[in-house]
């Protein structure tokens, strides 16, 4: 069992165990209070992977995550896509009439504002969704509800009053699955990859369109692209970018050089097969 550890951020329960629990089923869990904690654990002991959350569908990217990436260089070697679905849950002697306050991580209920509004619920800021459910279990106010995942409810032992609750449908999370030394897979013309890289570019003028123009000329689709400053300092720019294509691929390889023409730094995160999410 050497290699068949997971962890991720959070307590048991949150829709990062959710995609732990989807890709990695018979590995060992463990939890994490912060993100940092997350990348250390896998940073420090090679038989860890880790799953994090990078962006969400509704809310957009998740804070500091863009941050660590190139600070503990862990490679990429694949993605998972979770739906999000939230869930109105309370203590097991509690009835919908009974609710009067509901916990939850603030996007969460940011994504659940109609129900929220529809019932005129006070509502109660916690570090996570599974936590507030945690916390529930651990009180005895059936005047209190919690919204987070199924998963929650079954640990916990806790009612779920209501399912689906979210305002839009649709919701959900990309994962990153990472850990140290990663082997990159075979490139294959009838598998679709995706690669990601951070850079930062030299101090020139038009220097991200220069960079870029290699993708457009050899045809390489880019998935996504973003800036995040460099700490300390608005004088300089960090660059995330996901593009469809494998490193072995001579089109990628045009695109890459072009880039690195640019750059002061150039880290390639990891090449892995494309989720058939995105085929969907």
């Amino acid at each position: 069992m050497k290699n068949n550890k997971i962890a991720f951020q959070g307590e048991l329960g949150a829709y990062s165990h959710i995609a732990c629990n989807s890709l990695f089923k018979e590995f060992e869990v463990k939890t994490c209070a912060t993100f940092e904690e997350t990348f250390k654990t896998a940073f420090e002991d090679d038989s860890y992977k880790i799953v994090i959350p990078l962006e969400n569908s509704l809310a957009g990217r998740v804070a500091d995550i863009h941050y660590l990436l190139p600070k503990y260089k862990l490679q990429i070697h694949g993605e998972h896509f979770q739906p999000v679905e939230h869930n109105l849950i309370a203590r097991p002697e509690a009835q919908m009439k009974d609710i009067k306050f509901v916990r939850s991580h603030a996007q969460a209920i940011g994504q659940c504002q109609k129900i929220i509004m529809d019932n005129k619920y006070k509502t109660i800021i916690s570090a996570d969704t599974a936590g507030s459910a945690k916390e529930l279990s651990e009180g005895k106010d059936k005047s209190v509800a919690a919204i987070a995942s199924k998963l929650s409810a079954e640990i916990y032992k806790l009612k779920i009053l209501k399912e689906n609750i979210e305002d839009e449908k649709g919701n959900v999370t990309r994962f990153l699955i990472l850990g140290r030394n990663v082997q990159q897979p075979e490139f294959k013309k009838e598998k679709k990859y995706i690669t990601t890289c951070i850079f930062r570019l030299k101090s020139k003028p038009s220097a991200l369109y220069k960079s870029l123009g290699g993708f457009a000329t050899n045809q390489i689709n880019m998935t996504k692209l973003e800036s995040f400053s460099v700490k300390n300092t608005f004088a300089q720019t960090n660059f995330y970018l996901d593009f469809e294509g494998h490193l072995d691929d001579r089109l990628v390889q045009n695109a890459m050089e072009e880039l690195g023409f640019h750059t002061e730094t150039l880290d390639i995160l990891g090449v892995y097969e494309a989720s058939p999410f995105r085929q969907k």
